[in-house]
C-alpha cells in the first residue's frame, strides 16, 4: 500500500481530526478498495467506542505489563 492511499486520520471517518492513520498497518486484502473499505470501517468502529475508564486503563496496563509467568497463569 502507498502512503497516497493511506491519508485516513483516526476520527476522520466521523469528520473529526485525530492523528495521522499508520502507514504500516497490515493488508487484509488485496484489492485495494475492499481493503480500504475494512480499514474506513475499522477507524469508524474505533471513534465511535466510548473512552477507556481509568480502571480499565489500569487493567490493560497490568496485563501488558506482566511477567510472562503472571501472564500465563491468568
Amino acid at each position: 500500500m502507498s502512503a497516497d492511499t493511506n491519508t485516513v486520520t483516526v476520527g476522520g471517518a466521523r469528520g473529526v481530526p485525530g492523528r495521522p492513520a499508520r502507514p504500516d498497518r497490515p493488508r487484509r486484502f488485496d484489492d485495494d478498495a475492499l481493503n480500504d473499505a475494512y480499514w474506513a470501517r475499522v477507524i469508524a468502529n474505533v471513534a465511535a467506542a466510548p473512552p477507556l475508564t481509568d480502571r480499565q486503563k489500569a487493567i490493560l496496563r497490568a496485563q501488558f505489563h506482566a511477567p510472562a509467568a503472571i501472564r500465563e497463569a491468568a
